[in-house]
């Protein structure tokens, strides 16, 4: 898969939505520029119903040059906002449009810490029970001082601008929720 700023072009896959299980993502050696800053596709983005390997995405940003790694995990919990109980979650993408925001986000950190190495941006659809991981980032830079807010920044833009969308499940109801935090 391609990565850009605005686009990302899957190389393979059955052709089905994000939320159907196709796994969207990128690895390769090719560079597109955006002003000067180079954006690489040795990049991870990916949305699927794929089990998320943190041991995966510390690999995908592992690099020689790279002194520090910042890995996080977001995990299904028990409760939200107001309410205890959580069994599981339903998460679904808008596919097609989802991976090409996560590009722009990862295109954002890029340009905001220069020396960043590799950035890996994965999240899970399909329905997840309590302790899943549902989300995980992962970016890697010669020194932890380009690392920590750049990975916090990748969740926290992920977070509040990717098209994902939660359904809570708890015994006796369930409903569509949009978190941004």
């Amino acid at each position: 898969m391609r990565c850009g700023v605005a686009a990302c072009h899957g190389d393979a896959g059955s052709g089905r939505g994000s939320s159907g299980g196709e796994v969207l993502s990128g690895t390769g050696r090719f560079y597109e520029r955006m002003g000067s800053t180079a954006l690489t596709t040795d990049d991870l983005i990916e949305v699927s119903e794929r089990e998320i390997d943190p041991g995966r995405l510390i690999a995908s940003v592992s690099v020689p040059t790279a002194g520090a790694v910042v890995l996080f995990l977001g995990t299904v919990r028990d409760h939200s906002q107001g309410r205890v109980g959580v069994t599981h979650l339903q998460y679904e993408a808008y596919g097609g449009v989802v991976e090409a925001k996560i590009a722009e986000i990862v295109a954002e950190v890029r340009i905001t810490w220069p020396e960043v190495s590799r950035v890996a941006a994965v999240h899970r659809t399909g329905s997840l029970d309590v302790g899943a991981i549902s989300v995980g980032v992962a970016v890697s830079s010669p020194h932890r001082a380009d690392a920590f807010p750049a990975g916090q920044y990748l969740i926290d833009e992920l977070k509040r601008r990717a098209p994902i969308w939660k359904k809570e499940h708890w015994p006796g109801g369930a409903e569509w929720v949009r978190e941004d935090h």
